[in-house]
């Protein structure tokens, strides 16, 4: 019983943000407007609401319908089950592990939205950075929080700015090579981003939760599950090779975050 309730409340918080990862890039009301199909708009029933197991009952189609329910909103249920239950595991259940958990279930629900949109809306950038920042256990610790956050924030800035003039030069020079007359007073080379500015805003959240060295690790860490992905992907149309870099992140951050203390023991025994 101790372990379930936050498993349920958990799922709970999946099952709002299954809403969440529907509407918001639709731009459509969270709060208001009741749960209903996408395909028949037939408005659902309470017991069609009840996280994951609504679906297995349902056998994954819709009561109504018949139509296919996507396995997103089991995954993501199940998912946010499984993130509050570890962090009340590692934690105990109380006020500043819950405000850890809404930052890394903003993070799930950022992740979805960027794996299947390919963007990251700044409203829930700016939640979960807010409930990083605050999820301290004291007035100092927020403070660190907030400035490991701004640190984060300004390298990532810095690190894109940097890489992206270096591009766009190269594509100037290359650009030089076939100018002509018709074309001398006009650009014809792109600006080329090196990053999204999500990505910046995911990095602060980072900095707020790890702190300097784990953001550290955790930012190698992502980089190293995005490889044999981007590797993959590589064959592929130039769409195609747009991998969402944000899912890599979290999952990173959250790995990293349960794992700090022999991460930190290695660092402070080998460093």
């Amino acid at each position: 019983m101790e372990f379930l309730i936050p498993f349920i409340f958990g799922m709970l918080l999946g099952s709002f943000l299954n809403v969440v990862i529907l509407r918001l890039p639709k731009d459509e009301s969270v709060v208001f407007g009741s749960s209903h199909c996408p395909t028949c708009k037939n408005e659902l029933k309470p017991w069609h609401n009840i996280p994951l197991f609504s679906w297995l009952f349902l056998r994954g189609k819709c009561a109504f319908c018949n139509t296919k329910i996507s396995p997103q909103y089991p995954i993501v249920e199940l998912l946010s089950g499984l993130i509050v239950l570890a962090l009340s595991i590692k934690f105990g259940f109380n006020f500043p592990m819950i405000l850890i958990a809404f930052s890394f279930l903003t993070l799930l629900a950022l992740s979805m939205i960027d794996f299947r949109y390919k963007m990251v809306p700044d409203s829930l950038n700016l939640l979960a950075l807010t409930f990083a920042i605050f999820g301290a256990w004291s007035i100092s610790g927020i403070a660190i929080n907030f400035q490991n956050a701004m640190l984060f924030a300004g390298g990532f800035t810095l690190l894109r700015f940097s890489i992206s003039y270096m591009l766009t030069s190269s594509a100037h020079r290359h650009a030089k090579k076939t100018i002509t007359p018709w074309t001398k007073n006009y650009h014809t080379y792109p600006f080329i981003e090196a990053m999204g500015e999500g990505d910046i805003m995911v990095a602060a959240t980072m900095g707020a939760l790890l702190g300097v060295q784990l953001t550290l690790v955790a930012i190698f860490f992502s980089a190293l599950l995005a490889l044999p992905v981007m590797l993959f992907v590589m064959r592929g149309s130039k769409e195609e090779q747009r991998v969402p870099f944000v899912p890599f992140l979290a999952m990173a951050t959250f790995i990293v975050y349960m794992y700090d203390s022999p991460i930190l023991a290695y660092i402070e025994a080998n460093y």
